[in-house]
């Protein structure tokens, strides 16, 4: 009867090891975003996000930064992820011939460098300006019209 045992517990470690080969594939090939977005908390902890965009293939995320001045971007491979700190004068983005994407080239991480292609046309153009530091939306215009003193 103890010899029955033996067989089953190989088959049960077999099964196990299976299981979790498959899972380890699955998350490598789609990338969850809400551990990316914790990474990225981690790595940067003063940094608060106002909003992100996704690439198509989920594997990189473009952050807009509180400051306006800066933006976010995570990369992942596989189960680990590149967070940084992107400064507008330390990058170079041009638009792909789908006019969907970016050609984002990083000077000071050239191995970063790579296409993006985002789901829309005006994704691709808002993560362009957060790139290039000079995005502001219509209430922040209307903030900072407001705010201005005008003739009494």
């Amino acid at each position: 009867m103890l010899w029955l045992l033996f067989p089953a517990a190989i088959a049960a470690v077999c099964v196990f090891y299976i299981r979790m080969n498959a899972r380890a594939e699955r998350d490598a090939d789609n990338p969850d975003a809400g551990s990316a977005i914790v990474e990225f908390g981690r790595a940067f902890p003063d940094e608060a996000i106002r909003a992100l965009h996704s690439s198509v293939d989920g594997t990189a995320i473009f952050l807009r930064l509180h400051d306006g001045k800066a933006a976010g971007f995570i990369q992942s491979h596989g189960t680990h992820y590149v967070c940084h700190v992107v400064q507008p004068d330390k990058v170079r983005v041009n638009t792909s011939d789908s006019g969907r994407g970016l050609i984002v080239h990083f000077p000071d991480f050239a191995y970063l460098d790579n296409a993006f292609e985002f789901r829309t046309a005006a994704e691709a153009a808002e993560v362009s300006l957060w790139l290039l530091g000079s995005f502001r939306t219509k209430l922040e215009k209307e903030a900072s019209g407001n705010a201005a003193p005008g003739p009494d």
